[in-house]
């Protein structure tokens, strides 16, 4: 039997492309997700260094200011620091749930911006439950928080732990519920039907208008799941020394620092998509025509215009959440249920009620 060798080089080179059109595939699918990790580390530095002025500003003392230009890469400093500092573990506490906790708190936060439409055409995965499952895998955060403080083996620690689990139980309900109520109103749980769904009237079409009760009931219970001032009660300094991560140094305690500010960017991304109109201007199509047009000819500019826009307005939202926490005193434990049980809980349900009503009478 004879063979050709032309036809063998042949088949050589298609498998030579088809391997080289996977690989390109497999980069390409690759490259969305590392630039929106890029995005996410840049965003978290900008909230360290945002923080610290503004707490600076409101206590009238002076911010970071020796780490590069007006103290920006002060918060990479301190990173680079933790990096090579040493990880000391507990003689007697559970090694392996001490170790895994603080990579579970942060995975489950990172996950968590897979479904967030940074603008029309900048969506990793564009889900119809995906508010639902951002509140499905960010409760899978204090579960690791709890793991932290059983495996330290330190009673300050695992009451931390436990705080964490009962704030998340506690807020995640009514959270759920005002959600609940956007997604009635959109007729959707997909995040870009619901910014779709506010587009139509500009600034007068946003549900923060026709969810007013809704947005502080998500705006109370979202700064709870952060565990931001007024109610950090998990690590509250003056009684549990730092609670879940007191046994914790080194990178580890690092991982737990960028938990806490990848949870408050991701928060308030939600708020701009639930609320604020998401990527769509605040202002109606009849005023300008022409910039509605040149972002359906060229979806280039329409995209970047788009995460300007979400990116505004989630800073705008991050600068409320920050001067809360350096304006008001932090909570009891009792207080903090007590809001989260017999008040958020009821207003929450009087609200989806209301809007379930209005949604009947509609059709």
């Amino acid at each position: 039997m004879i063979i050709d060798t032309t036809e063998i080089q042949a088949i050589h080179s298609f498998s030579r492309l088809e391997s080289l059109k996977e690989v390109y595939g497999i980069i390409w699918m690759l490259v969305p997700i590392f630039t929106l990790v890029l995005g996410i580390t840049l965003g978290v530095l900008v909230i360290v260094w945002l923080e610290r002025e503004i707490s600076a500003g409101i206590q009238q003392r002076i911010g970071p200011e020796y780490a590069g230009p007006l103290g920006i890469l002060q918060a990479l400093a301190d990173g680079t620091k933790l990096l090579f500092k040493e990880n000391l573990l507990p003689s007697r506490g559970e090694t392996r749930l001490f170790r895994i906790g603080p990579s579970v708190a942060v995975i489950s936060i990172l996950l968590s911006y897979s479904v967030i439409p940074f603008s029309y055409r900048f969506i990793l995965a564009d889900l119809s439950i995906g508010v639902f499952l951002w509140i499905a895998i960010s409760s899978l955060a204090p579960v690791g928080l709890l793991m932290s403080g059983y495996g330290s083996n330190n009673k300050y620690s695992f009451l931390g732990g436990l705080r964490a689990a009962a704030q998340s139980i506690s807020y995640e309900i009514p959270f759920t519920l005002s959600v609940l109520s956007i997604s009635l109103l959109s007729n959707s749980s997909s995040p870009v039907d619901i910014v779709e769904a506010q587009s139509k009237y500009g600034f007068w079409g946003w549900n923060l208008w026709r969810q007013p009760i809704g947005f502080i009931v998500f705006l109370i219970s979202s700064l709870a799941e952060c565990e931001r001032l007024p109610f950090d009660l998990p690590e509250a300094e003056e009684e549990l020394v730092a609670g879940y991560q007191t046994e914790y140094s080194g990178i580890q305690f690092g991982l737990f620092y960028v938990a806490s500010y990848l949870n408050l960017l991701l928060s308030s991304l939600f708020v701009t998509v639930l609320y604020l109109g998401g990527w769509n201007l605040s202002i109606p199509y009849l005023f300008v025509p022409e910039l509605f047009d040149i972002k359906k000819r060229s979806p280039i500019f329409g995209t970047i215009i788009g995460i300007f826009i979400t990116v505004n307005k989630t800073y705008l939202f991050l600068f409320i959440s920050i001067a809360t926490r350096w304006t008001f005193p932090r909570l009891r434990m009792d207080q903090l249920l007590n809001l989260g049980w017999k008040f958020l809980l009821p207003i929450s349900i009087a609200n989806l009620l209301v809007t379930t009503s209005f949604q009947l009478l509609s059709l």
